[in-house]
């Protein structure tokens, strides 16, 4: 289900760019480390199975949501932030803006478009960052022409190459099942309408370039509306959308924001929850899409755990939801948001640090926040996703005996292997003793890449060994293990 994201954005979002902040990553930091020891420790074992192969790493694996709301979303300091962070994919226009929101003349029924913040305003800063445009074409109040036109635009005017295109955002909140927060002008809003438009939508876009890959809106399996049959269809919304549509799409869209009661109780949901969550989503594939299924990805264009969104257990939840999403198949994994905003009358204290009650990972430079750009803590835990992998690598099989001591692992193309391993426990440092199938890992000291609890950089060190890490509490540690 979606996630709340309020009007007054666009009002607290400042509209003024702001000065390049520091660099994300510096050199290693012992005094930083030190402030995160802890005074008792935990022991963990994580066993890694090379030979167990899970997925790999996808070209577009970390990516980011933004929304042409945001003053700052091109500013200078962004391309080298992103880069920084390895974010190799950005979304665009905007969530549900994405549905109100024409592309050729850059306005949208009934929002607010800030300067700067144009299509090709948006490709400049893409193709700054190195990251690969998601485009989310405008269902809700557009048309397949005016789609196929932004896709000769980007493709043919252009050349920009746009591979991958959603069309619509969150369409199940047009109504159909009781709430509506999405625009949508059809006459009717049923699963069986959205399917039967997505593929004249498809048909139009694909006619312009037909190495496009076309996105298809599902519900996240075991949320709501998740089972419930509308009015005028005989299955669910993934049922009767997949049913029609399967065979003619090329992947599918999910969005996955957990919540939670606690910190806790997020921080343990991804692994709960998102091997289901995927495994449902494929046998929705395999079951309409028959021989094609192969050819269908998974994207889950938008993310956020939205409790404590600034501190350190979203850096921890973000790093955890993107490598086990990707872990499951997702070849896309787009946070919500670059920049969020906040109206700073839910300004909290966590865990020894500030939460301003913003779900972006970038400060929006709101009167109570830091310097517009300076990163918050989740930007951190998707950092620490590119430290472990890069494209081609292999996601390969990490487990670990402690519950609180959340592992992955990588083998690379050189066939080295690095392990992740994240401390949940906000209190207690974690002991590890690492063990390895398939692979001898040399006597030497690894690089160890960290993220601290409440820290403002990633630090490198060599440290430990292959074999025997600490891992302080709430904190992210890489291990860069050698042949």
């Amino acid at each position: 289900m979606r996630r709340s994201r309020p009007a007054r954005l666009a009002a607290v979002i400042s509209l003024a760019f702001a000065a390049v902040t520091a660099a994300a990553v510096q050199p290693a930091d012992a005094a930083n480390t030190a402030s995160a020891s802890a005074s008792a420790s935990a022991s963990a074992s994580v066993s890694v199975n090379v030979d167990r192969t899970l997925a790999k790493f996808p070209s577009a694996g970390s990516g980011a949501n933004t929304a042409v709301y945001d003053a700052n979303m091109n500013g200078p300091a962004i391309p080298r932030l992103l880069s920084n962070a390895g974010i190799k994919a950005m979304r665009y226009p905007g969530g549900s803006y994405a549905d109100i929101y024409h592309w050729k003349t850059n306005t949208t029924d009934g929002g607010v478009v800030a300067p700067n913040t144009d299509f090709d305003a948006f490709m400049s800063t893409a193709k700054a960052a190195g990251a690969q445009p998601v485009i989310t074409a405008d269902y809700g109040s557009g048309t397949p022409q005016e789609a196929a036109a932004w896709v000769k635009y980007a493709n043919v005017t252009k050349h920009y190459g746009v591979k991958y295109w959603e069309i619509g955002n969150e369409v199940p909140g047009n109504g159909e099942y009781g709430a509506k927060w999405e625009a949508d002008l059809h006459a009717s809003h049923s699963a069986t309408t959205y399917a039967k438009n997505l593929l004249r939508f498809a048909s139009a876009m694909k006619a312009v370039d037909p190495t496009i890959k076309i996105g298809a809106v599902l519900c996240t399996p075991g949320s709501w509306p998740d089972g419930i049959v509308g009015p005028g269809d005989t299955m669910d919304w993934n049922n009767t959308v997949l049913s029609i549509a399967g065979s003619k799409i090329d992947f599918a869209i999910v969005h996955y924001y957990p919540g939670g009661t606690s910190a806790a109780d997020m921080l343990s949901k991804p692994q709960a929850q998102i091997p289901d969550m995927m495994s449902s989503v494929h046998s929705l594939i395999h079951k309409w899409a028959g021989r094609h299924a192969r050819h269908v990805g998974v994207a889950i264009t938008e993310t956020n755990g939205t409790i404590d969104s600034d501190t350190s257990p979203e850096a921890l939840f973000a790093a955890d939801d993107y490598l086990t999403l990707m872990e499951n198949g997702a070849f896309n994994v787009d946070w919500w948001d670059m920049h969020n905003g906040t109206d700073c009358s839910k300004v909290t204290t966590v865990e020894g640090a500030r939460d301003y009650n913003d779900g972006g990972f970038l400060s929006s430079g709101a009167p109570c926040e830091p310097a517009v750009n300076t990163p918050f803590a989740p930007y951190y835990g998707i950092a620490m996703v590119s430290r472990l992998g890069r494209t081609g690598d292999r996601l390969v099989r990490a487990s670990s005996s402690n519950s609180l001591l959340v592992a992955h692992a990588v083998r690379r193309g050189n066939r080295d292997v690095d392990v992740m391993l994240i401390n949940e426990d906000p209190n207690n440092s974690a002991t590890v003793a690492l063990s390895y199938n398939g692979f001898s890992p040399c006597a030497g000291t690894p690089t160890v890449y960290s993220y601290v609890k409440n820290g403002t950089s990633i630090t490198r060190t060599r440290t430990g060994s292959a074999t025997r890490q600490t891992v302080p509490p709430y904190s992210i540690v890489v291990v860069q293990v050698h042949r």
